[in-house]
């Protein structure tokens, strides 16, 4: 499963860098004489839309726009959440209910009402999803780094640092820290599916990406009206976010898998009969 998520994303990725570069055309660029034209016509790979778009560079740019969302999210989660869940696990006291309410208060809200609250006060474009996905995705990470580090700090290693007068700080980033970072890199795999997913729909109502910029979501948005008879200007798009959502969850599994001690026990006793 994972290397299947892997070549799925290797090739979502090749075409995101890529596509653009090999694929000769502009996606802004609009030719209403070539409106509504299907796949391979006269050139244009995937079609074009409503106002002769080439579909394909579209598709191509989408999944730059995608990736690039999911990217800066996925760093902003981590870099933050890593933080705030070994503080909050370790330190304990008043520190841990500032952080564990903080996370319930955001996870009480949907991820969908929490970015338009935050795109509408900040207003339209990638940045403001970035930030609103962002902060959605910090208080799940920060949730699962804080019930590693509240089991872990109790274990023997930890007692003898503490006892040997190592520094809170030196106890979480040498002894915390790599003990905490895969379950919080399963946990971003699966957000990166949760962004990718948020920006496309935030960008279908109109609060994403903005024209001529394409998103994957805008383009399902343009394409739906003509489903009946041109399909393929919403169907390309919609694919397109089937395939890498599937890619960056296969990855997610995968790793999971690969990192979890009790799934590993039971692959090794399944070899042993």
């Amino acid at each position: 499963m994972l290397l299947t998520g892997v070549i799925l994303g290797l090739v979502v990725l090749g075409l995101a860098l890529l596509g653009p570069l090999f694929y000769d055309a502009d996606y802004a660029r609009q030719s209403l004489r070539n409106a509504h034209k299907p796949p391979l016509y006269k050139g244009y790979l995937l079609g074009t839309d409503a106002f002769g778009r080439d579909m394909a560079i579209r598709l191509f740019v989408g999944f730059r726009v995608s990736l690039f969302v999911a990217a800066a999210v996925t760093a902003l989660s981590l870099l933050v959440g890593v933080a705030l869940g070994m503080i909050g696990g370790y330190v304990g006291g008043s520190t841990d209910r500032v952080v564990r309410s903080s996370t319930d208060f955001i996870w009480g809200f949907p991820l969908i009402l929490v970015a338009v609250l935050l795109v509408g006060g900040l207003g339209e474009g990638l940045f403001p999803v970035i930030l609103a996905v962002g902060i959605v995705n910090v208080a799940a990470i920060t949730r699962v780094v804080r019930g590693e580090v509240v089991v872990l700090k109790e274990r023997e290693f930890v007692e003898a640092a503490r006892a040997a007068g190592v520094s809170r700080f030196r106890i979480m980033w040498r002894h915390l820290l790599p003990n905490v970072l895969a379950p919080a890199l399963i946990m971003a795999s699966y957000l990166i599916a949760v962004a990718v997913i948020a920006e496309a729909a935030l960008s279908f109502i109109g609060l994403g990406a903005q024209p001529p910029l394409p998103s994957l979501g805008k383009m399902i948005a343009d394409g739906r009206g003509f489903l009946r008879i041109n399909h393929w200007e919403a169907t390309v798009p919609g694919v397109g976010i089937v395939v890498l959502v599937l890619a960056v969850s296969m990855i997610g599994d995968g790793l999971r898998d690969h990192f979890d001690p009790r799934l590993r026990h039971e692959r090794g006793r399944k070899k042993l009969k």
